[in-house]
């Protein structure tokens, strides 16, 4: 299943103790924020998380596979996600059957922070 915008609004709501229209106006706010950013063409880069990219692709020839036909394909705009290290980690630890929670996330970061230290 999916999670839903709703359910980033109702998680907001119940961990952070907003009321629900202002949970519901803070994530239409980052997301718009997010949206603009991106349409003009700008990295957004999330630590901890990953980088959204817009790339520019040029117009090029392709061909319709049913007919064979060669087609002009347009230039246009791509967004691409990268995860960061972190964010694989936790996702690679599900395969492992090691629960995924922020505290856990917290935990291995103090670890890391540790570790430099020495």
């Amino acid at each position: 299943m999916a999670m839903t915008k709703a359910d980033i609004v109702e998680a907001l709501y119940e961990k952070v103790g907003f009321s629900k229209k202002e949970a519901a106006d803070l994530v239409e706010l980052v997301f718009d924020q997010i949206k603009g950013t991106l349409a003009t063409g700008q990295k957004i880069k999330i630590s901890g998380f990953g980088n959204f990219v817009v790339r520019e692709k040029r117009s090029r020839v392709g061909r319709n596979p049913q007919t064979g036909q060669s087609i002009e394909i347009s230039a246009r705009r791509v967004l691409t996600f990268r995860p960061s290290q972190v964010l694989r980690a936790d996702v690679n630890a599900s395969l492992e059957g090691k629960p995924i929670s922020p505290d856990s996330v917290r935990h291995r970061s103090e670890e890391e922070d540790e570790d430099d230290d020495e």
